[in-house]
């Protein structure tokens, strides 16, 4: 299916969406069931077709986190993250408390959001940072699919996070939220 984009409405004022607006026109076939994008302060974004690398790196992280699995906290894969009526964002893995429903699952109750970035890197450490920390996800990890190096950014505020520093891939990940268990992406390949 192709997606339709265009910027003949630049600058102009736009008709924001709701996440129920979106769910009912996926619902009439207004829009495919099988298109990606994101929903973002009621703009409907485009997402980037995934990448063999992405797909990899993704199968990758999914065994990791099975492998060390720690029974205090859930992991999800892929799911539409619904931060308000206006914004759903879709990252590739998102940890959280497990006393907390995934239907009540919001910002300042997910304790690491990973995305996985490959096109779509520049975008990730730009705009995606902002949104996440405005939400209060306490941890975000950006993950670049190519050099296997890590943003990880930390300790949110309502403008960005306060801490945001790299790893290489030789260098181990850990989360705050998985302590004792640490990753290392040189094993990915």
């Amino acid at each position: 299916m192709t997606v339709h984009v265009t910027q003949a409405a630049e600058g102009l004022p736009r008709r924001p969406f709701t996440i129920a607006d979106v769910e009912r026109m996926v619902e009439i076939g207004v829009i495919g069931r099988d298109e990606r994008f994101e929903l973002i302060g009621g703009e409907i974004v485009p997402m980037s077709p995934k990448g063999i690398r992405h797909e990899r790196l993704k199968e990758f992280l999914n065994v990791w986190l099975v492998q060390h699995y720690v029974p205090e906290y859930r992991v999800i894969q892929e799911t539409t993250f619904r931060l308000s009526d206006d914004t759903y964002l879709e990252p590739d893995f998102i940890v959280y408390g497990r006393d907390t429903d995934l239907a009540e699952l919001r910002g300042d109750t997910c304790l690491l959001a990973i995305e996985i970035a490959d096109s779509s890197l520049a975008y990730d450490l730009g705009h995606k940072p902002a949104i996440y920390a405005g939400f209060g996800v306490r941890e975000m990890w950006v993950i670049n699919a190519r050099s296997l190096e890590t943003h990880i950014h930390r300790d949110p505020t309502p403008t960005g996070y306060r801490t945001v520093f790299q790893r290489s891939r030789e260098d181990r990940l850990t989360a705050l939220a998985i302590p004792g268990h640490s990753l290392l992406l040189g094993d990915a390949v």
